[in-house]
């Protein structure tokens, strides 16, 4: 998705200098956050692409899609690729994203029996939902965010699912306790099971050769859970392999400054979740784009004074019947005497609101089961501006004096579209230039193009311009 950004970015800023592509894929780009809704049934795979099957050739870039880089040479300035290829540049970009991590398990040593497989690819929905058709139960080992999207997507089909995590309560990374209790509790109503504090050791398989295949899993507790169908979603890591092999610096990540250079070699960028900046690799698509655009505008000259300087991560959940968001240190407690929490439990409705004050700024938030002030709260988390006197209007919509019941009636400056650092201001912008509909403000600006969750945002705030419009008299 990285590397997709950064060639239309270019192009639109450059339509002449030579651009060559290589994706190990074979498909176009796609917006791979969406794959839970391909699972889902509410989307198809070519309608989750980024680009056009023609846009390549429309817009002169060498694609070579899937066609693996298999070595970097730094010192003749050349790429080799899987199809014996030699390729030079000038600018070599890496925008390698990562790879789903495979645990270690019993019954997998010699690679992954049929019926188990990651869930990080296009390739690997379309398995899964391949084998879910004819699987009668299934197990996603992992309760972080990519598990519990695949699950809710099986289930939604009428499969039953079991969620086996090794934490104490689900995404622990971005929630608290009481938020993953009530996130397990609206799960169990949509048809998943989850098994907390519990680690799977071995999958058990029958058969032989290529015809073995998975059965279930064993708990470290001894316990069987049979399924035909086993997820594994235990997270990802950065794909840093060619960057490594070449020499250049790497941590967790492919170590780069504020103009996206590796460390090692100027001529070499990183983006996306294979690179890392200070002590961070990020791995949401909004800081991802966010670096495309910085690399594409310096290295069109479009503004030579672009930097990267860091961005903060917000968390949204994209599972059918599930609303979540996640900003910032939700996981803090009033324990710490610097901190003022104000928080909101109604298990019995799945819904959990929490925000963490400090010094008078938003430092953290959870909203569960209810996000009507998402926008709002992510405005001042961005911002780092002062907040209301009333804390309840951080939580519930109407309550802060109109701050954030509607997003028609956010700031200007507010950011609408996070994925893509779209703002409201832009998006009136777009409006006066006569962009009528969500949809045709999406193709001018890209809101609603990400992640999906701002698109009632920006449906909102164009449908108010239009009543604003409709109820000027004539004349």
């Amino acid at each position: 998705m990285a590397g997709s950004r950064f060639v239309t970015d270019l192009r639109r800023r450059d339509p002449h200098v030579p651009v060559t592509v290589f994706g190990a894929e074979p498909q176009q780009p796609y917006n791979r956050i969406l794959l839970s809704n391909v699972l889902a049934g509410v989307a198809r795979p070519e309608q989750i692409g980024l680009v056009e099957a023609s846009w390549y050739a429309e817009h002169r870039v060498d694609a070579r899609l899937g066609v693996a880089v298999t070595r970097i040479d730094r010192k003749a300035r050349v790429v080799h690729a899987a199809d014996g290829s030699v390729t030079p540049y000038g600018t070599l970009v890496l925008a390698t994203g990562s790879t789903a991590v495979v645990p270690p398990l019993k019954g997998a040593e010699d690679g992954l029996p049929a019926g188990a497989l990651p869930f990080r690819t296009l390739e690997d929905c379309r398995k899964i939902l391949e084998l879910a058709g004819a699987a009668d139960r299934a197990v996603v080992v992992g309760g972080g965010l990519l598990g519990i999207e695949a699950a809710r997507g099986l289930a939604g089909r009428g499969l039953p699912v079991t969620v086996v995590h090794q934490a104490g309560h689900l995404m622990e990374r971005q929630l608290d306790p009481g938020a993953g209790k009530v996130l397990a509790r609206t799960l169990d109503r949509l048809g998943v099971r989850v098994r907390l504090q519990a680690a799977v050791r071995a999958l058990r398989t029958e058969g032989e050769g290529e015809e073995r295949r998975v059965v279930g899993v064993e708990l470290d507790t001894g316990e069987f859970l049979p399924a035909e169908l086993v997820i594994l979603a235990c997270g990802v890591r950065p794909q840093v392999r060619l960057a490594r092999a070449a020499g250049l610096a790497v941590e967790r990540g492919i170590v780069v400054d504020e103009m996206l250079r590796s460390v090692t070699d100027p001529a070499v960028r990183a983006i996306g979740e294979c690179s890392q900046y200070g002590r961070t690799v990020y791995g949401l698509v909004a800081p991802a784009w966010q670096q495309a655009t910085v690399l594409a505008d310096l290295l069109s000259g479009a503004d030579r004074g672009a930097r990267f300087t860091g961005a903060r991560q917000i968390t949204r959940l994209k599972a059918a019947g599930v609303e979540l968001a996640a900003m910032g240190d939700s996981r803090l407690g009033d324990e710490d005497p610097q901190v003022e929490v104000v928080q909101f439990s109604d298990p019995a409705r799945g819904t959990y609101k929490k925000v963490v004050v400090r010094e008078d700024r938003l430092v953290g938030a959870i909203l569960l089961g209810e996000t009507g002030t998402a926008g709002t709260l992510a405005q001042l988390y961005d911002r780092a501006a002062p907040l209301p006197s009333n804390r309840l209007g951080l939580l519930f919509p109407g309550l802060d004096g109109g701050m954030g019941d509607s997003p028609a009636r956010l700031p200007d400056a507010a950011t609408v579209c996070h994925c893509n650092n779209v703002s409201k201001g832009q998006i009136r912008a777009c409006w006066r230039q006569g962009a009528r509909s969500a949809g045709e403000v999406a193709e001018r600006t890209r809101a609603g193009t990400g992640c999906g969750t701002c698109r009632d945002a920006v449906e909102d705030i164009v449908r108010r311009l239009n009543e604003q419009q409709e109820a000027v008299p004539a004349g």
